[in-house]
């Protein structure tokens, strides 16, 4: 054992013995406990960033934990491989998205590996390889056959210029993040999954996810969005419109269908085409509305405008004549794309109303209070103490008695119908782009669109394509599209549109389980040892989409007989978000020079409170912009290999450990990482000099005195308390205080006697094995420092000796009047009367009571005794 800590060679060594062993693969066992630990697997983008490193290590350390329970664990790694970054990167670089992607993923492994994390390599998946991808497009087929997915007209973000689709957060200002074009709406066939089929599964089932985070349960119920409420059809005043026919809405609130006082409707709808065919006004305001976005979230903060489209409907139950505005907030698709407006008792409609001199009717009101508009929210959120008034017939009702009355009255007059309905909407998995999983699909002109068979699977794609930017590059490829229908065998055209990166990630957990098998999309029998996953880590930001479509998977293949559990994930673990401080000169033109951390120096005053800070290569001033999410953008990351070359991967998983519970942001401190490493020194000091001077004979816990008594206490505390930090609540910064509290013991121990050498020996040992799944390379150095010949990796989590915890005496803190004052040794059996006795006559109590009464005793069980005189 060197006498320094030398953790490249401790790492090099450790990992190295790993690999030889194949200490992480796994395989299954019948009648072991299985578990299951699985981190959110990575987009290649080309470098680890600390948001990588902490999440991996949070998964590994569960992993390591549950292995020294006994369990026989699972933790595998694989590649978001497809996507848009990878377009991009190739375009600028002039360089196919395949050999970008394989280049990051060598790297970024190397990376990962040199983390120590304890990962069956030989379950790796890349989601962009043929091996993968074959067995989304064959459930893709099945599902089609079946009528899970279908194809139909969808509205999306067009570029006009770049010939493609664009996500919400692609359109910027009104244009294209790359073109800068100005985007339009466009009407295009698009593959959905029929994922509403599954809303009311998808939503019940979450009260079965007893390990998941409240918050995301409640994001995902919130996404779902489950409604009570009713079709309202409204007919055409044919005067108006020149034909007869229905407007057909939704709402959840029936009862206030007496303060409708118009009806909107989107662009795209009907009514709005036919108004628009002799009113210029209204066409040109139909066209600037299909160049907005189509995010409801851009929707609900974009000014509400409105055109008249000279329609009427009629009120369902007053006859009156209610007019129809095309708005920009009404969403085609989203229903009927057609809205009630009730002006008083809705925040939008409201607005609306007073922009265009519309009227706006009260119909409800609480018992001591006057009508005003600005309480629009109060009369429609909040229903209780409310009765209805300005509604006729079904004036002075509550909420139910209003709802009831109307829809029945609705009902009869088959103007109306109770309906349950989700916000949830199908998922469009169509993209215009050729970094992708090919859609498997043939278009006969004969036949239809036809799945492609089995046999023909997969549709390989090319992977020597260099994107120009300019539309779909397989749209341009004959030798791509070009194909025969599998039912009749003529001339045909392959589907070159490609999925949504989220089908690769929301089935890779499950195949995992069999990577290599080759007879179907995943083994069942390997599927049903290992899932559901038994903890599932990573952001907050993907609680909705990833994990809601992986849930949604689940119950597919659930329904197709590959898995027979309901919900893909039991445990999940959302880790927080790794901060650090920014720095930035603000430039001429009013944008801002971000400066990273590491090239700027702090100025403290003398309680150590940051008072400026300058640029190292200059000394002017800097500003101080507070801490933020590490980012490019603002330039405050950190990059985890250099500091893993500087301090080792044991002390940057100590310090990310120890920085932060899990589930909080975590703030970068150079001061923590090196604090950290002098703790891994100070842990390597003591080993040393221990191992130095022999091992010793084994401890006689029979003959120990009192402070070796002490000793031993203090390594089972330590046991106990990590014990539940880990393995109840995943405290990790905790269970690495109990190990620092119990190295200041160990430090000052004796080391006179061979019993004073035993238990120096019982509390290393203790120490490695507490810190073995934080810091597994110095563990497997120390565990065979201390004379061990098994391998760290195979030896229990360590258990309590309870009677080591077991004290003679206690030493209890003594108060007078709230203020230490000294403090006793009793028999830890002494009564609460002997504690007050024993605290009464201590002199420095004596001392500060003197001349005062004792007015209360307050004697808080082997802590503390306050006595309150006056």
């Amino acid at each position: 054992m060197h006498e320094q800590y030398q953790f490249r060679e401790i790492e090099a060594a450790a990992q190295s013995h790993w690999e030889h062993q194949q200490s992480f693969v796994v395989r299954e066992q019948a009648g072991k406990d299985t578990f299951y630990c699985l981190s959110m697997f990575p987009y290649p983008s080309g470098k680890l960033h600390m948001g990588h490193v902490r999440n991996y290590t949070i998964g590994d350390v569960i992993a390591r934990y549950q292995r020294m329970q006994g369990k026989n664990v699972l933790q595998p790694m694989g590649w978001d491989a497809f996507g848009m970054p990878a377009e991009n990167a190739a375009m600028k670089n002039q360089v196919a998205p395949a050999k970008w992607t394989y280049e990051n993923i060598a790297y970024m492994k190397a990376q990962l590996k040199s983390l120590g994390l304890g990962i069956d390599w030989t379950r790796e998946v890349t989601t962009c390889k043929p091996d993968y991808y074959r067995w989304e497009q064959w459930l893709f087929t099945k599902l089609f056959e079946k009528g899970v997915i279908y194809r139909k007209n969808g509205t999306v973000n067009w570029d006009p210029v770049d010939q493609t689709v664009l996500a919400n957060e692609q359109v910027i200002d009104g244009r294209g993040w790359r073109s800068g074009a100005l985007i339009e709406k466009r009407e295009i066939p698009m593959y959905y999954f029929r994922i509403t089929a599954y809303a009311e599964e998808l939503l019940s089932s979450l009260d079965e996810l007893t390990g998941w985070p409240e918050q995301v349960k409640t994001m995902q119920r919130n996404w779902i969005g489950k409604s009570f409420g009713a079709d309202i059809v409204f007919d055409y005043d044919q005067a108006s419109i020149g034909i007869e026919g229905q407007l057909r809405v939704y709402s959840t609130r029936p009862d206030t269908l007496m303060g409708a006082t118009y009806v909107a409707v989107a662009a795209e709808h009907p009514l709005a085409q036919r108004a628009a065919e002799h009113n210029a006004e209204l066409a040109a305001f139909i066209a600037e509305c299909k160049s907005g976005s189509v995010a409801e979230a851009d929707m609900a903060t974009m000014e509400k405008k409105g055109v008249p489209t000279g329609q009427f409907v009629i009120h369902p139950l007053t006859g009156d004549k209610l007019p129809v505005f095309v708005a920009n907030y009404v969403l085609w698709g989203y229903g009927e794309g057609a809205v009630m407006a009730v002006p008083a008792h809705d925040e939008r409609d409201f607005a609306f109303a007073n922009k265009y001199s519309l009227p706006i009717t009260q119909v409800y009101a609480a018992e001591g209070k006057d009508f005003s508009a600005s309480e629009w929210q109060e009369w429609y959120a909040d229903k209780s103490g409310l009765t209805t008034l300005n509604s006729g017939k079904y004036n002075g009702l509550d909420f139910t008695g209003a709802f009831d009355a109307i829809v029945a009255d609705l009902e009869a007059s088959n103007h109306g119908a109770r309906k349950t309905q989700f916000r949830l909407r199908d998922w469009g998995i169509s993209r215009q782009r050729y970094w992708g999983c090919p859609i498997p699909i043939i278009h006969c002109d004969s036949c239809g669109d036809v799945p492609v068979p089995e046999d023909q699977l997969p549709v390989v794609l090319p992977e020597d394509v260099v994107p120009d930017g300019s539309g779909s590059p397989l749209a341009k490829m004959p030798e791509f599209y070009s194909c025969t229908c599998p039912k009749c065998g003529q001339p045909a055209k392959r589907e070159t549109d490609t999925m949504d990166t989220f089908v690769e990630s929301s089935w890779y957990y499950a195949r995992y389980a069999s990577p290599q098998y080759t007879q179907g999309m995943i083994d069942p029998a390997a599927a049903n040892h290992w899932l559901p996953v038994d903890q599932y880590i990573g952001g907050i930001e993907h609680a909705i989409l990833h994990l809601l479509y992986a849930r949604f998977f689940h119950k597919l293949m659930r329904d197709e007989g590959l898995v027979s559990s309901n919900e893909p994930f039991k445990n999940l673990l959302t880790q927080g978000m790794v901060v650090a401080e920014t720095y930035y000169r603000t430039l001429e033109n009013g944008g801002k020079d971000w400066f990273n951390p590491a090239d700027v120096e702090v100025e403290r005053d003398a309680k150590a409170k940051v008072i400026g800070a300058k640029l190292k290569s200059d000394g002017l001033p800097v500003e101080i912009g507070g801490t933020e999410k590490m980012s490019k953008s603002k330039n405050n990351g950190v990059d985890p290999q250099a500091m893993i070359d500087q301090y080792g991967a044991d002390t940057c998983r100590l310090f990310m450990m120890f920085a932060a519970p899990p589930e909080m942001s975590l703030e970068w401190s150079d001061a923590g990482v090196e604090g950290a490493s002098r703790f891994l020194r100070r842990v390597w000091r003591l080993a040393h000099s221990h191992a130095s001077a022999g091992l010793p004979a084994a401890l006689d816990k029979a003959s120990l005195n009192d402070e070796q008594k002490a000793v031993r206490r203090a390594i089972h505390l330590a046991i106990k308390q990590a014990s539940t930090d880990i393995g109840q609540y995943h405290k990790f910064n905790t269970a690495i205080a109990q190990v620092m509290t119990l190295m200041n013991v160990l430090e000052k121990a004796s080391t006179a006697t061979e019993q004073d050498r035993a238990l120096i020996q019982e509390g290393l040992e203790t120490v490695t094995l507490l810190l073995a799944p934080i810091t597994p390379h110095i563990g497997h150095a120390l565990w065979s420092a201390l004379g061990h010949t098994d391998e760290l990796l195979d030896v229990s989590w360590p258990a309590v000796d309870e009677s080591a915890l077991v004290q003679d005496s206690l030493t209890l803190v003594i108060q007078v009047n709230g203020k230490l004052r000294g403090e006793i040794q009793v028999p830890a059996t002494a009564s609460r009367e002997e504690v007050e006795a024993a605290a009464r006559q201590n002199e420095n109590v004596l001392r500060f009571i003197d001349g005062l009464t004792i007015r209360k005793v307050i004697v808080v069980p082997g802590k503390l005794v306050n006595i309150v005189a006056g």
